[in-house]
């Protein structure tokens, strides 16, 4: 699924990182700077991004690999982990999994998170409707 067909789930994403296409996959996206792999396997992708994930400035370093990104510890900064996976179920089934988790560094952090919080939870949503209204679209297009 690339941004632009996510509808509004896109555009946010666009207007947080600059310079992404609308036609850039989300797969594609998790994969490139200012994102970092974390984890890849057959079906699962885990990627990190860390800054100054409130602000309008849109401050992400770039960095160079999984370890960087564990050792990861600037004050006033996050981590975000953005984990991405497929389950298969016993009826032969699957399910495309998501899983965010932030980490704050320092009370400057704290408070940045803190504050971003409510939009991120107003926008959450987004992630499954957006996605689903395609999936819809596609299958009756079938």
């Amino acid at each position: 699924m690339r941004l632009s067909d996510a509808g509004l789930l896109g555009r946010l994403v666009r207007l947080r990182i600059p310079g992404l296409s609308p036609d850039v996959p989300f797969d594609q996206m998790f994969r490139a700077p200012p994102f970092t792999v974390l984890h890849e396997e057959d079906h699962a992708l885990v990627s990190g991004i860390v800054g100054r994930i409130w602000t309008l400035r849109r401050d992400y370093p770039k960095l160079s690999d999984a370890e960087e990104f564990q050792h990861w510890s600037r004050r006033g900064t996050a981590r975000v982990v953005f984990a991405n996976w497929v389950e298969q179920g016993a009826s032969g089934g699957a399910a495309l999994c998501s899983e965010t988790r932030v980490a704050a560094v320092g009370a400057q952090g704290r408070l940045g998170v803190a504050a971003v919080r409510p939009l991120i939870s107003g926008f959450h949503p987004l992630i499954g409707s957006d996605g689903l209204a395609l999936a819809v679209r596609r299958a009756e297009a079938n």
